[in-house]
């Protein structure tokens, strides 16, 4: 309440009192820091769509695949990659690993869209032709629904933040 009432006792005309406050307001809520906290976001979403991708998998896995021989395995394998690249997305590796930070952060982005990548490739190779001796026949249309979904809003997430925070260097926020 000081401050309020110094300005008040201060010669300066209405105008002139109303300025510095908006352009506070202004700078607080400015593009720029919207911009970075958007990214942030984009991050945190793609990297929770990566998680879904890789709980898909294990319910798939555990429901129906763990007898297929190499399917079986490999959907294992995506569930651990993605919530191992997920969880790494999650993290503030920026301010844990210094200096090294930023190179993990871009190898975690290009890993987990890879995976979505490849993922979504080797689902669509089995739906047409069979993949390591199997082919998928539509067991479960939810699941795999569920499973091009993730799979496309990841490659879309996590490419756009590679784009903005790698290529052309926009500034994003740490966690």
């Amino acid at each position: 309440m000081q401050v309020s009432e110094k300005r008040e006792a201060a010669p300066t005309s209405r105008r002139s009192r109303a300025m510095p406050e908006l352009r506070l307001m202004g700078s607080a809520a400015g593009g720029k820091g919207r911009s970075r906290w958007f990214w942030l976001g984009v991050r945190a979403a793609g990297a929770l769509s990566l998680l879904a991708v890789g709980a898909v998998h294990l319910q798939q896995y555990l429901k129906l695949y763990s007898t297929v021989p190499t399917i079986g395995t490999l959907f294992v394998l995506n569930f651990i990659g993605a919530t191992a690249i997920g969880l790494g997305l999650l993290a503030p590796v920026e301010r844990l690993f210094g200096r090294w930070g930023s190179r993990i952060l871009a190898l975690l982005v290009l890993g987990g869209t890879g995976l979505a990548a490849t993922t979504y490739a080797f689902l669509l190779i089995s739906e047409r032709t069979p993949l390591f001796g199997f082919m998928e026949a539509g067991f479960f249309p939810a699941a795999i629904m569920a499973a091009k979904v993730s799979e496309l809003v990841t490659i879309g997430l996590l490419g756009s933040f590679f784009a903005a925070r790698f290529a052309t260097r926009t500034a994003v926020a740490r966690w």
